[in-house]
């Protein structure tokens, strides 16, 4: 193991102290010291990656940080519950925003956030899932543990295109249900259908100016990646005793609604985290991603793979909201 290896890095770390991006090497010693060593094979672009090398981000707690909010490879030392050897993954808690996270050759991560590789899933393909797709599958059980059935009539995914959505499409589509999948990029539409969309709809229809309290009701579920009037507009769509899964806030944090969705049709807002999950539900999660929620599409989801001098363009991409698919970082 070589004593030094290169990380992206976002803060002051400048050479005039300005924030700013930079490539630089460290060394083992510059890493936390609890948890468990990785030599990193992949990582992923996510939401809050982009917000974390951001000035006004509002996530990095540290600065210097390196950021990189999900991992997989391959455990370097042994550690409680792991060999060196061991094909692991690891997010969530404050891995890549209060800690050194996964644009790096190496990153050490608490045990807490440890899983083994499932069966069947290899590193790339654990990243392609990665915090979007497993923020996905907490939104799919959590439809179906409030009655969701693939018999049940459409489920509506927003921000479809997004890493989050478009693993929900595709898991969704796997167990049989009817997605409907709503976007504002149209010329994204043939490749929602090919990754299991039924059909699709605009974001001028799912993200009105003003949202009525109660509307036609059409959805028996929603999985929701954007938030703001997206929100508002799932929740007055949303039929009797349906659930929205929210877990997005793309379309600003702001909610702007009524009572009458809760009071009279008995919808259910389910609040999706996927930072603080304890390990046992990280576990039985990644299970069930592994097998009946695996996505139907997974060696087809659109990405593109980036090394650590392509990170600043790919987390500028996807706070414009111009990422389809997924982006993989290997350091």
């Amino acid at each position: 193991m070589s004593d030094t290896f290169r990380a992206f890095t976002a803060g002051t770390n400048t050479p005039d102290g300005s924030y700013g991006h930079q490539v630089v090497d460290m060394s083992i010693d510059d890493l936390p010291d609890d948890g468990v060593l990785i030599e990193v094979e992949y990582s992923g672009v996510n939401y809050k990656d982009g917000l974390a090398c951001s000035e006004g981000g509002r996530v990095a707690t540290i600065d210097p940080l390196v950021p990189g909010v999900d991992v997989a490879g391959t455990v370097v030392e042994a550690a409680e519950g792991f060999a060196a050897g061991d094909r692991v993954l690891a997010h969530g808690f404050d891995i890549g925003t209060g800690r050194h996270g996964a644009y790096a050759g190496f990153a050490r991560v608490p045990t807490n956030t440890v899983v083994a590789l499932p069966e069947g899933i290899d590193a790339r393909q654990a990243m392609l899932i990665g915090t979007a797709g497993y923020t996905s599958a907490l939104s799919v059980i959590a439809l179906e543990a409030h009655g969701a059935t693939p018999d049940g009539g459409p489920v509506l995914v927003t921000g479809a295109t997004g890493g989050v959505g478009s693993i929900a499409v595709s898991m969704l589509a796997g167990k049989g249900y009817e997605v409907v999948a709503s976007t504002g990029k149209a010329d994204q539409a043939d490749w929602l259908r090919g990754i299991g969309a039924a059909d699709t709809i605009g974001r001028d229809e799912t993200s009105p100016e003003k949202v009525r309290p109660l509307d036609r009701e059409r959805w028996q579920g929603v999985v929701d990646c954007v938030g703001g009037n997206t929100l508002a507009y799932a929740l007055s769509t949303t039929r009797y005793d349906g659930c929205v899964a929210a877990s997005g806030l793309t379309g600003g944090p702001g909610l702007s609604t009524t009572v009458m969705p809760f009071i009279l049709r008995g919808v259910t807002l389910a609040g999706i985290d996927s930072v603080s999950n304890p390990i046992e539900k990280r576990r039985a999660t990644w299970s069930r991603i592994a097998t009946d929620l695996r996505p139907a599409a997974l060696d087809d989801v659109e990405h593109q793979v980036v090394g650590l001098d392509g990170v600043s363009d790919a987390v500028a991409t996807i706070l414009a909201g111009g990422m389809v698919g997924r982006t993989l970082v290997r350091p």
